[in-house]
């Protein structure tokens, strides 16, 4: 009996150690980037994290999804791999009040050009992803983590919350690649696009990974936009409209047409002008005004007058600027404790300044421009 038992002991122990080395394997990459994510500082808000496992953005594309959930879905079934295991997902929420502002304008220092964003948003924990496939280009980009679940009282402190942050690489809201290509979303209330010309389908947040992976200019990152059918959440409230700008200095704005069938309408920065600057409204000929206008934009979020000031400012440096300067920029139309009517109160979560010759990250967390972090591509 006593041979028997340490037989079965033994099997049993064979088993669990082979059980073992299977997900080891199967799951050795996608582990070595749970590790890798750790709080920046003693910012308890601010994490980084560094991807090199796989993931097909062609499957995605595949899938045709629209929605934020159907992703969310569609990412904790490639990150679990089949298994019965259950992640958080975030609860619906309101994205009308994400109020954003983004330009592009010349280093005074160095040459090239810099990329200026700040992020107006709830408050809620960011993550810096540096991602680096095999088959792609390697970029550095930022996500909102309420976006996949976290918030202020659930934060990826363990390996077991720092499972869903993993699908952070589906989920940007700005970044840069190594060919200095920068992307950033900035939010316009009730102009979802809902685009169906018979392209394949890509949402909100895909086709900014796609551009970051995929392209090195503004001219290769115009052509993909226009191969694919955009489409907005439209349970999320917002619409959307992005800004591309590449190493050279080639900047534009894409938007969509919210009265001709979505089509895309596409801003490119004035040939005599060294800067572009986008925030909460359209800015295609069409529709622009310099009257605040709820139906072309957000004047809840002051977008106008964020439009104006940072525009001011970039005009009185000829669009020039050091990358203090350009934080300054940022700081002039920063949010803080913004409350709105539903209580919750909107901050400036990041202001990022993006080195596009350098491929360096300088980031300001929370209104704290004392503190300024670095990040690198090299």
């Amino acid at each position: 009996m006593g041979k028997f038992l340490k037989k079965a002991v033994l099997a049993i122990v064979s088993v669990i150690v082979i059980a073992l080395v299977a997900v080891l394997i199967i799951w050795a990459p996608e582990i070595r980037a749970i590790r890798s994510i750790e709080q920046v500082g003693d910012n308890r808000y601010l994490y980084k994290m560094e991807y090199k496992a796989h993931y097909d953005l062609d499957d995605v594309i595949a899938q045709g999804i629209d929605e934020n959930a159907k992703l969310l879905d569609y990412v904790v079934s490639k990150i679990v791999k089949g298994l019965p295991i259950s992640l958080s997902k975030p609860a619906a929420e309101d994205t009308t009040g994400f109020a954003c502002t983004s330009f592009q304008a010349r280093n005074a220092e160095g040459g090239g050009f810099l990329f200026g964003r700040n992020y107006d948003f709830f408050k809620n924990p960011s993550l810096v992803t540096v991602s680096r496939p095999k088959d792609a280009y390697a970029s550095i980009a930022l996500t909102d983590l309420s976006h996949l679940g976290y918030g202020l009282e659930k934060l990826p402190d363990s390996f077991v919350a720092k499972l869903s942050a993993l699908a952070a690489i589906y989920a940007p809201v700005d970044g840069m690649n190594e060919k200095g290509l920068c992307v950033s979303i900035m939010a316009l209330p009730k102009q979802p696009s809902q685009q169906n010309t018979g392209k394949p389908v890509v949402g909100t947040t895909i086709i900014m990974r796609l551009i970051l992976d995929r392209c090195a200019t503004l001219e290769e990152a115009l052509e993909l936009v226009k191969s694919f059918d955009i489409r907005h959440d439209v349970k999320a409230g917002s619409g959307y409209h992005y800004m591309i700008a590449d190493a050279s200095g080639a900047c534009a704005v894409v938007e969509f047409d919210l009265f001709d069938g979505w089509r895309t309408m596409i801003v490119e920065k004035p040939e005599n002008q060294d800067y572009m600057h986008v925030t909460n409204h359209l800015l295609s000929p069409k529709y622009y005004t310099e009257e605040p206008n709820e139906v072309v934009g957000n004047p809840h979020s002051r977008s106008w007058w964020r439009y104006e000031t940072a525009g001011s400012y970039l005009a009185g440096h000829d669009g020039v600027l050091t990358p203090e300067q350009a934080q300054e920029c940022l700081a002039l139309v920063h949010w803080k404790d913004l409350v709105w009517d539903n209580g919750m109160v909107e901050d400036t979560q990041f202001s990022n300044v993006y080195d596009q010759s350098a491929l360096t990250l300088w980031l300001r967390s929370w209104n704290d421009y004392d503190s300024t972090v670095r990040f690198s591509l090299e």
